[in-house]
C-alpha cells in the first residue's frame, strides 16, 4: 500500500495520514491510519476501515500533547486514554504536532462558545425555580468575571509598581551622600507605597475571589458530576449502538456476528489496561473478532423461520427436529418418547443418607521452617511435601468426580439418533471440569494398588472402580459400568511442566465411552489444565486446548475447543464451543457455553462460507442454526463450601467410611482421614510413614524379579534400578481380553489386582482394562488377596 503525501495543514482542514501507534510490550509499535477531524482524532487499521469499524477517538479539547523526542510524541486526555505515537521522520512529527495544537485551539473555543450559548439559551424548563438557578448562575459568573478582572489590572499595576521600585532603589545605590539623597530617598518611599497598596488590594480581591469559589464550589461539583454521569451514558449508548449496527452489518454481510446464545459484548465488562497502550487498540482484536489467536472457527446466526415450520421428514430425517424447535419438547423428553423401554415411570429411593458436610477447613499458616526442618539430609526426591497444599481427597476420588454429571450418560442412552447422543456425550466431557474451578487444593497422590469404589447403583444405577496401577510414572485406570446401559472406562496418566509463574497439567491416556444398545464406542482425550499464580498471588484454575470425540462405529466427530482465559478478552471467561458432524464432515450441531456452567446446543438447518477470513487465512463458516436448548447446567455448590475446600455435593460423600469396602480402598488412608479431621501434624507424619513404607515394598519387588531374571546370578540390583521386561519370559507378562500382551515398561514389577494391561484395540495404546471380579470379591467379603499398603 503506498503511503500518501501528508497536506500542510491548516486550520479547519481535515488532516490524514500513517503513524505508528503503541499497543503492548508483545506487539510493540503498530501502524495505524489517523484522521483528524472536528476536533477528533480518530485512528482505523486500515483506509478501508473508514466507512464502518473505528479503533479509537480522543477529543483534543480536553487533550494534552507532549513530544518525547525526533519522531514520538503522546496525546492524553487525563489519564483514561492515552496514545503513545511515532511519525516516520522529525518533518511529519512537527506537522503533525502543528495540526494537532491547531485542532486543539479550535475546539477549546468552540467548546467554550458552546457552552456559553448553552447557558444564554438554557430555558426555564422547570418554571420560574428554573429561571431563577440560571438567573443565579449568570450573576455568579458576572461577579467572578469581575473579580477575575480585578486581579488582572492589579497584577499589571504591581508588575508596573515594581519595576519603578527596582529603578529607584538601583538609582540610590548610585547615588552620593549629598543633598540629592533626600530626594531619592522620597521617591523610593512613594514608590514602596504604592506597591504596598497594590499589592494589598491584590491580596484583598484574591481573598473576595477565593470566598466566592469556596461558596460554589459544592454546588458545582455537584452539577459538573451529574454531566458527566449523563455523558457517560450517553457515550455508552452511543457505544452500544455503534456496535450493534456494526454487528448488523457484519450479519447481513455474511460476516463475524455472535452466537445467539452469548451475551452482546457491548455491554459485557471493561477492564483496565496496564502499560503504554489503551484498552482500545489492545483488546481490538477480541472486540471485532478477525484477528484474534483464539478466533471462533465458525459462526452462528439465526435460521429463517422457515424451518421452524418444517416438520421432522423435511429436514435431515434426524431424530424429527429432535426438540430444538420452539414449540416442540426438549432433547431430552423427545429421545425418552421415542424410547418405549425407557424406565420413566421407576422411582429410585436412596438405601442411605449420604452426609452433607465435612469439618471446615482449618486456618492454618504454612510454616517454612517445619518443611525444611523435615528436609535435612534427606534425598530430594524423598523430602515429603505436607498436606497444607492438599484436599482430603485423592487423585483416585477425583477421577471418580468425572461421573457428578452421569445423567448426560443416561439420556445419551436413549437417544435413537448418533449425532444427538454425541450431543450428550460431549456436554458430559465438558461437565467433568466443572468441579475444578474452585479447587486449588491438590489431592493425595495414591499410593500403588490403592483402590476406589464408588457403588451408586440403587441410588444413580452405575458402580465404579479406580486403581492406582503405576506409581512411576503415576498412572491410574478406571471403569464404570451402568445398568442403563453405558460403560464408561479410562486410563489416565499426568505430564506437568512448571514454567515459573504457572503450572500445565497434562493428562495422558483416551477415555472410553459404550453405549450398549447402539454398540456406539466414543473416545476422547483431557485438555490442559493450568495453575496459575504459583509463586505469588491467589491461585486459580483454566482448562485449554481441544478435545475430538470419535464414535469409531459411525465416524461422527465432535470437535471441542476450550478457551485460554485472556484478561485482554472481552468474551465470556471459560468458553467452551464445538460443532457435531457425521462422517461426510456435514455439521449438525453447534455447542456452546463454559465448562463451569452450562452447555448448549443449536440444531444447523443450513451452513455457508463467509465473507471474512480466519486467523490462517481460511473462510469462517456460518452456520444458520435453531433456538439454542440447554444439554447441562452446573448444580450449584452445597452451602458453606467455601470452607470446605469447595467440594460439591457428591465430593463431600467420596471419602464417608463405608462398610465392606476393600482394604486398600481411599477411604482408609489414615493420612487423609486425618487432614479431613482437621488434625493436620498427624497427617503429615502418617503421609510421610505411608511414602517410606511404599519405597521399601518397591525395593522388595525390585530384587525378586530381579532374582527370578537371573537366578544363577543371585545378585541384587541397587535401588531404584531399571528392570527390563521381556514379553517372551519375563514374569510380567500380561495378558487381557481386549488385545495382545504388552511389556510393562514401568520401572518395577507391580501387577495391578483388577486391571489387566493390554493394547487398546480403538487406539492402539497400551491401556489397563478392567478384568473383573471385584464386586464378586466384595459381595463374598474376601479380601486375603489384596496387599497391606495402608
Amino acid at each position: 500500500m503506498s503511503e500518501p503525501k501528508a497536506p500542510t495543514p491548516a486550520p479547519g482542514d481535515t488532516y490524514k495520514g500513517w503513524l505508528f501507534k503503541w499497543t503492548n510490550y508483545i506487539k510493540g509499535y503498530q501502524r495505524r491510519w489517523f484522521v483528524l477531524s472536528n476536533g477528533l482524532l480518530s485512528y482505523y487499521r486500515t483506509q478501508a476501515e473508514m466507512g464502518h469499524t473505528c479503533r479509537g477517538t480522543i477529543n483534543l479539547a480536553t487533550a494534552n500533547i507532549a513530544v518525547e523526542d525526533s519522531c514520538n510524541f503522546v496525546i492524553s486526555n487525563g489519564g483514561t486514554q492515552t496514545y503513545h505515537l511515532k511519525a516516520s521522520s522529525e518533518v511529519e512529527r512537527q506537522r503533525w504536532i502543528t495540526a494537532l495544537e491547531l485542532a486543539k485551539a479550535k475546539a477549546f473555543r468552540m467548546q467554550a462558545e458552546s457552552d456559553d450559548s448553552g447557558d444564554e439559551s438554557t430555558p426555564p424548563a422547570a418554571g420560574q425555580g428554573g429561571g431563577a438557578r440560571n438567573s443565579e448562575v449568570q450573576s455568579t459568573l458576572r461577579t467572578l468575571g469581575s473579580k477575575v478582572e480585578d486581579l488582572s489590572t492589579c497584577n499589571d499595576l504591581i508588575a508596573k509598581h515594581g519595576s519603578a521600585l527596582q529603578r529607584s532603589l538601583s538609582e540610590l545605590e548610585g547615588v552620593r551622600l549629598g543633598g540629592e539623597t533626600s530626594e531619592k530617598i522620597r521617591q523610593v518611599t512613594e514608590r514602596a507605597t504604592l506597591f504596598r497598596i497594590t499589592s494589598n488590594a491584590m491580596i484583598n480581591a484574591c481573598r473576595d475571589f477565593l470566598a466566592l469559589a469556596q461558596a460554589h464550589s459544592k454546588r458545582w461539583q455537584k452539577a459538573l458530576q451529574a454531566e458527566r454521569e449523563q455523558r457517560v451514558r450517553l457515550e455508552e449508548t452511543l457505544e452500544q449502538l455503534a456496535k450493534q449496527h456494526n454487528h448488523l452489518e457484519r450479519a447481513f454481510r455474511g460476516a463475524t456476528v455472535l452466537p445467539p446464545s452469548q451475551s452482546n459484548p457491548a455491554i459485557d465488562s471493561k477492564g483496565s489496561v496496564p502499560g503504554k497502550g489503551d484498552a482500545s487498540d489492545e483488546d481490538e482484536e477480541n472486540e471485532f473478532f478477525d484477528a484474534c489467536e483464539d478466533v471462533q472457527e465458525f459462526i452462528t446466526v439465526p435460521a429463517d423461520p422457515k424451518y421452524h415450520r418444517r416438520s421432522g421428514s423435511n429436514v435431515s430425517g434426524i431424530s424429527s427436529e429432535m426438540g430444538m424447535d420452539d414449540g416442540t419438547t426438549s432433547l431430552d423428553e423427545q429421545s425418552m418418547a421415542s424410547n418405549p423401554e425407557s424406565p420413566q415411570s421407576q422411582e429410585v429411593v436412596p438405601v442411605r443418607k449420604r452426609r452433607t458436610r465435612i469439618p471446615d477447613k482449618p486456618n492454618y499458616s504454612l510454616n517454612l521452617w517445619s518443611i525444611m526442618k523435615n528436609c535435612i539430609g534427606k534425598e530430594l526426591s524423598k523430602i515429603p511435601m505436607p498436606v497444607n497444599f492438599n484436599e482430603p481427597l485423592s487423585m483416585l476420588q477425583r477421577l471418580s468426580e468425572d461421573l457428578e454429571y452421569y445423567e448426560l450418560l443416561d439420556r445419551g442412552a436413549k437417544c435413537q439418533s448418533s449425532l444427538e447422543q454425541m450431543c450428550y456425550v460431549a456436554a458430559f466431557t465438558v461437565s467433568s471440569y466443572s468441579t475444578t474451578v474452585h479447587r486449588t487444593g491438590k489431592p493425595f497422590n495414591p499410593l500403588l494398588g490403592e483402590t476406589f469404589e464408588l457403588d451408586r447403583l440403587q441410588e444413580s444405577g452405575y458402580r465404579s472402580l479406580c486403581e492406582q496401577v503405576s506409581h512411576h510414572p503415576p498412572a491410574a485406570a478406571h471403569h464404570a459400568i451402568s445398568e442403563r446401559g453405558w460403560t464408561l472406562r479410562q486410563e489416565i496418566a499426568l505430564a506437568s511442566k512448571f514454567r515459573g509463574k504457572y503450572l500445565s497439567i497434562m493428562p495422558l491416556g483416551s477415555i472410553h465411552c459404550i453405549f450398549e444398545k447402539s454398540n456406539n464406542h466414543y473416545t476422547w482425550k483431557k485438555v490442559t489444565t493450568t495453575v496459575h499464580n504459583i509463586i505469588v498471588g491467589k491461585l486459580w484454575i483454566d482448562q485449554s486446548g481441544e478435545i475430538d470425540i470419535v464414535n469409531h462405529r459411525t465416524g461422527d466427530r465432535c470437535h471441542l475447543k476450550f478457551a485460554p482465559y485472556s484478561y485482554f478478552s472481552r468474551d465470556v471467561a471459560r468458553k467452551v464451543t464445538g460443532v457435531v458432524t457425521d462422517k461426510d464432515g456435514k455439521a449438525h450441531y453447534v455447542l456452546s457455553g463454559t465448562w463451569d456452567e452450562k452447555m448448549e446446543c443449536s440444531r444447523v438447518m443450513q451452513s455457508s462460507r463467509g465473507g471474512e477470513n480466519g486467523a490462517d487465512g481460511r473462510q469462517k463458516t456460518v452456520y444458520q442454526t435453531l433456538k439454542a436448548k440447554e444439554l447441562w447446567r452446573k448444580t450449584p455448590l452445597p452451602e458453606g463450601a467455601e470452607n470446605m475446600y469447595y467440594f460439591s455435593t457428591l465430593a463431600l460423600t467420596l471419602n464417608e467410611p463405608e462398610e465392606g469396602v476393600a482394604p486398600t480402598d481411599s477411604r482408609k488412608r489414615p493420612d487423609q482421614r486425618l487432614m479431613e479431621q482437621g488434625r493436620w501434624e498427624e497427617a503429615n507424619a502418617e503421609k510421610q510413614r505411608l511414602e517410606e513404607k511404599q519405597r521399601t515394598a518397591r525395593r522388595e519387588r525390585e530384587r525378586e524379579a530381579n532374582r527370578s531374571a537371573n537366578p544363577e546370578e543371585g545378585k541384587e540390583p541397587a535401588d531404584g534400578a531399571l528392570i527390563e521386561d521381556s514379553i517372551s519370559d519375563s514374569p510380567l507378562k500380561m495378558e487381557g481380553p481386549y488385545g495382545a500382551p504388552v511389556k510393562s515398561g514401568h520401572q518395577d514389577s507391580y501387577k495391578a489386582m483388577w486391571f489387566d494391561r493390554c493394547v487398546d484395540p480403538m487406539t492402539g495404546e497400551p491401556t489397563h482394562i478392567y478384568r473383573g471380579g471385584y464386586w464378586e470379591t466384595k459381595e463374598q467379603g474376601n479380601w486375603d488377596s489384596c496387599p497391606d499398603i495402608f
